[in-house]
């Protein structure tokens, strides 16, 4: 009985501890959108903190990947668009 109520607890005790961390770690990273400091680093971050316990924010994480996935593989290809243009004379 005291080991089940021990490993209830704990289990608590480690959702909300994720919680408040991620949570934290979050919401600087959306005050830094408006003020000097590596936000687009710091909500990611926070995201796969809370990931660890809420599955909405792995959804927001596995959108947020895609998202900058694709951002960079169209600026990769514009860079390589470009670059085919200089080298061709065009």
């Amino acid at each position: 009985m005291i080991k089940r109520a021990f490993h209830l607890t704990y289990k608590v005790a480690r959702r909300i501890v994720i919680t408040v961390v991620g949570v934290t770690v979050l919401i600087i990273g959306v005050v830094m959108i408006v003020t000097p400091g590596p936000a687009l680093v710091m909500i990611p971050v926070g995201l796969a903190i809370l990931s660890i316990e809420f599955a909405w924010a792995r959804a927001w994480l596995k959108h947020l990947r895609k998202a900058i996935s694709n951002r960079n593989a169209n600026n990769h290809s514009s860079q390589a668009e470009s670059h085919r243009s200089r080298v061709s004379g065009d």
